[in-house]
Formats: structure tokens, sequence, C-alpha cells
């Protein structure tokens, strides 16, 4: 069974990190792009970062440049979100997401398999 799951969210104040995990299993996915997504209470799911299958290229959205980044662990089938400088906004449950077919995808339709989410708080 194909799976993604997520793993490293929590509670954290204003202006600390969180590394956050999305460990593949069931199949590799070593020539999938990956992202991320999350979604705040009472708001529409957001794209947060990708990250093309060779790791060599990544886009993130505006409101995270520069404060995450992403990277890929292929031998591990693991995917990190570093997100560093974190502010009360970015309070979300995370989901992780894998797209067989596009090589730097930034639309939910993109991507094929998803995985439970995680949750992560940032007081102030």
């Amino acid at each position: 069974q194909v799976q993604l799951v997520e793993s490293g969210g929590g509670l954290v104040q204003a202006g600390g990190s969180l590394r956050l995990s999305c460990a593949a299993s069931g199949r590799t996915y070593s020539s999938d792009a990956m992202g991320w997504f999350r979604q705040a209470p009472g708001k529409e799911r957001e794209f947060v970062a990708a990250i093309s299958w060779s790791g060599e290229n990544t886009y993130y959205a505006d409101s995270v440049k520069g404060r995450f980044t992403l990277s890929r662990d292929h031998a591990k089938n693991t995917v990190y979100l570093q997100m560093n400088s974190l502010k009360p906004e970015d309070t979300a449950i995370y989901y992780c997401a894998a797209s067989s077919w596009r090589r730097l995808p930034r639309q939910e339709y993109e991507y094929d398999t998803w995985g439970q989410g995680t949750q992560v708080t940032v007081s102030s």
C-alpha cells in the first residue's frame, strides 16, 4: 500500500523552528516531485513548497520564502520541510503530497498521493 506519513509537527513559540518529515512507503518516490500544503482553520488548503524529483529545483509560496527550506533524501525515501522564524499565521495542518506526473507542481490536482497531515501550532 502506497503511503505518505508526516511527522515533526507540534507546538512552538513564534520565532522558533520545526522540521517536518514525510516518509514514503509502498514504492519508491525517487522519480516523483514532492510538495507540502497547509490548511489553517476555516481556510482552504494552500500550497507551501515543492521539490523536483532530483531535488535540484524547489519552489516556495511567497508567504514562506526565505523561512522554509524543502529537501529530500532519496536513500531514505523522505522529504523534509525545515521551518524557521515561525509565525502564528503558519499555524495549520501540514500535508505532504507526491506527484508522479508533474515536474514542480503547485496545484492540488497535480498531486496523486497525499498524507494524513501533521498539526503545526505557533503561539504568539
